[in-house]
């Protein structure tokens, strides 16, 4: 199977990219299945219900959030409707919404998709991640009833990332970060054949602070004193994400790439 996880999308920059390149992707490389990091696409903070149905329009098979999965207050409503956006699995208790779900690819092919959130770093004491996860994948058995298995593992320290890589590995497909909006240079397959990346990167404008318009960022770092909010910066956008392909029989990938597309990083592609 064919596998593409785009990094997360930080605002109309990051739209602009995803809906720019996307429909095309599918075609040309024959994806089978598309993940999509939105939690920011919104503002740069959160994700609306009108821009989830965009992204799932230019080809996304599912949108995983994060921990600022309800900075869009209609997304408390919208998340009940549509099963295709998941949010952590330990986020607050009674959030609505799920953390994981089982989709149909082409052929009539399962994939388990999960997102956790990491403790190191955080804001607030979300619940355990590993034993969340652990909890669904030992459920849903890679190569058995799913073909494939995907863990966004959302977090700040790469120790963590790379914790729950090899905590997955054997057992799921592809382990890949998110959060940090820097595309890391370790992708590679764990020896239990699951792919693993710290992060995938940000769709969005590299020309900036993480996706953030540098301005108010550098004033802050140079003075410690505030003048403005934060605006996502809104130049040409990358698109930045890992791209996979797995045994059906077994859900191990035989196959990993870094995907840069458009803007200002290195071309790279599958």
């Amino acid at each position: 199977m064919r596998i593409l996880f785009l990094g997360d999308v930080m605002g109309r920059a990051g739209r602009r990219a995803v809906t720019g390149w996307l429909p095309k992707l599918r075609a040309d490389w024959r994806l089978d299945f598309v993940v999509v990091n939105a939690e920011n696409a919104s503002h740069g903070m959160g994700l609306t219900g009108e821009h989830a149905k965009l992204l799932l329009e230019a080809g996304a098979d599912v949108l995983t959030l994060g921990d600022h999965a309800f900075d869009q207050k209609d997304m408390l409503g919208f998340i009940e409707t549509e099963p295709r956006i998941l949010r952590p699995l330990n986020f607050a208790r009674g959030a609505p919404g799920r953390g994981h779900g089982v989709f149909t690819a082409t052929q009539g092919r399962k994939v388990l998709v999960a997102q956790a959130l990491g403790r190191v770093f955080m804001n607030r004491p979300f619940d355990d991640p590993f034993s969340e996860i652990d909890r669904v994948l030992r459920a849903h058995p890679r190569g058995g009833m799913v073909q494939a298995s995907l863990v966004d593992m959302h977090c700040e320290a790469t120790s963590e990332k790379m914790g729950m890589g090899h905590f997955c590995d054997g057992r799921a497909s592809l382990v890949v970060g998110t959060h940090t909006h820097v595309p890391t240079a370790d992708a590679q397959i764990l020896p239990g054949g699951t792919a693993f990346q710290s992060d995938a990167g940000m769709c969005g404008d590299y020309n900036s602070v993480i996706g953030m318009d540098k301005t108010e960022p550098m004033r802050r770092f140079v003075t410690g004193m505030a003048k403005g909010r934060f605006a996502p910066a809104e130049g040409e956008a990358t698109l930045s994400g890992t791209y996979v392909e797995t045994d059906d029989r077994t859900g191990a990938a035989t196959r990993l790439a870094p995907v840069r597309l458009g803007g200002r990083l290195a071309e790279a592609m599958p």
